[in-house]
């Protein structure tokens, strides 16, 4: 049937219609399932809310509507898009599908209009996808969004999104965003980059991070300071590393380490507790960095038993003193971190003096949950003249750091007050919850393990017109070149 009446009503979810016994309703959303048993057939529709079951009953010779409902409900196949008009009935306690959402209750069909129809999908998706081509699912990954798993998992990755959000605004917090053209500068990953088309020859980066903005935030006085971020960063690929990932970014002025970690705990466990989840250990233990490595081989490790692993337990704990430096493979010193961090306290002098560099230990600590890096910050440098002594450390003349980091350098100068902060990565702490192995399976459109999108085909080629406008010409590598 393809016409709605004028009487129709308007739509009504389907995890609420256990509120509407006997009434008439209105439904949209997919077929689900379809059952065919020739005079009757059976359908499962669901929308964001859940699933029920609906009926189409057998139709009598003189009953045009129903003999009509009945030819199209032989024509809908499943992951049609319907809106189906029917009654709300409590069903007998013997048909109870106690297991079941909505077991109680049972529609009985009297309108079915076909919104859109579906062709054959490519891939099953009513069962666990993960074992499909993934270069398959990511080309459809529209419809391999549609299975339950990833329901789950895009809402989960949404709640905790929002319960950090709320622990942020209750404390303080501002909201804040920084921008996506940046400096592309030549410490830590790989930046991607964007040419300048009204610039010819030059180049913005894309952030790894919001590190020098928040910081500068810092500076303009807003003191608390967090925003869900972007960052992006050419680093080669694995299962739990991709481009483009999102951070829960945040800053605080006038603390002190522990301050930091202090909320960062207090969020982490308000909200994960919230959704259902549970911490193997409140206070978070904390570890050194050489205990960790003498201990487990790694700065990242799993602290459950076998037992609370198959419980889904989250076992968090803090890494504490960092190396600041290490050797380079010429065999001058580079950051572990990032070199916006400050020394511990007991040595700056060092810092500053330039002596006992393999020793400096940094205010870095990374919270690791499961086996993974869960979030790392630090105490950052907020004074000129100690993030000018990190430089020469690296080997930087006065005119590189300048080159490098002088904006930063002349903001510190104009009263930049203590300040630390955090990034917690939300892909990260969503395998976590959620028990995924990778990456892919907590963001909506991933890429592929080669570096394709999803759905979409990049990267390619710049059509000529565009190269001409950007002032490129592409140069390509003698054959088998890498």
């Amino acid at each position: 049937m393809t016409s709605r009446t004028e009487g129709e009503r308007s739509r009504v979810l389907i995890g609420e219609l256990a509120q509407h016994a006997g009434e008439t309703v209105s439904i949209a959303g997919w077929v689900d399932v379809r059952r065919d048993q020739g005079k009757l057939i059976f359908f499962d529709f669901r929308d964001r809310t859940g699933i029920v079951q609906g009926v189409v009953l057998p139709a009598r010779t003189e009953d045009e509507a129903q003999i009509a409902l009945m030819e199209t409900a032989k024509e809908v196949r499943n992951e049609y898009v319907v809106q189906v008009e029917g009654i709300v009935n409590k069903r007998p306690e013997k048909n109870v599908q106690a297991d079941k959402q909505n077991g109680d209750i049972e529609l009985e069909i009297k309108n079915i209009e076909v919104l859109n129809p579906a062709e054959t999908l490519p891939f099953d998706i009513s069962t666990d996808t993960s074992g499909i081509d993934e270069s398959v699912r990511l080309k459809y990954r529209y419809l391999d969004l549609r299975s339950e798993r990833l329901q789950k998992n895009m809402r989960m990755r949404s709640e905790f999104i929002q319960k950090c959000r709320e622990f942020l605004f209750s404390n303080d917090f501002t909201e804040i965003e920084t921008p996506l053209f940046t400096e592309s500068t030549p410490e830590g990953s790989r930046d991607f980059v964007v040419p300048s088309r009204l610039n010819p020859g030059k180049f913005y980066a894309l952030p790894q991070s919001p590190q020098q903005y928040k910081q500068l935030l810092m500076t303009a006085g807003f003191e608390r300071y967090f925003q869900t971020a972007r960052a992006l960063r050419d680093e080669d690929l694995r299962g739990d590393r991709g481009f483009e990932h999102t951070q829960i970014d945040l800053e605080m002025s006038f603390v002190q380490m522990e301050e930091v970690m202090e909320m960062v705990e207090a969020m982490i466990t308000k909200t994960v507790e919230s959704m259902g989840l549970t911490i193997k250990e409140k206070p978070f233990p904390r570890i050194s960095y050489k205990d960790a490595m003498e201990k487990y081989g790694a700065d990242k490790f799993d602290l459950r038993t076998e037992e609370e692993k198959a419980q889904g337990i989250l076992a968090y704990a803090w890494v504490v003193n960092f190396p600041f430096f290490e050797k380079t493979d010429e065999g001058g010193w580079t950051f572990t971190h990032n070199p916006f961090s400050m020394p511990i306290p007991e040595h700056v002098e060092w810092l500053m003096k330039g002596e006992h560099i393999e020793d400096i230990l940094t205010t870095q600590y990374d919270l690791v949950c499961n086996g993974y890096e869960s979030g790392g910050g630090s105490i950052r440098a907020h004074r000129p003249e100690i993030l000018e002594a990190t430089y020469k450390v690296m080997g930087y003349t006065e005119e590189q750091t300048q080159a490098s980091v002088g904006h930063m350098l002349e903001a510190f100068k104009y009263g930049t007050p203590p300040h630390g902060g955090i990034a917690l990565g939300v892909e990260r702490n969503l395998m976590n919850l959620t028990g995924e192995s990778y990456l892919r399976e907590v963001q909506a459109f991933p890429m592929t393990r080669g570096g394709q999108t999803a759905v979409m085909n990049a990267p390619k080629p710049l059509a000529e017109k565009q190269l001409k406008e950007l002032g490129i010409e592409i140069v390509k590598k003698p054959e088998g070149q890498q």
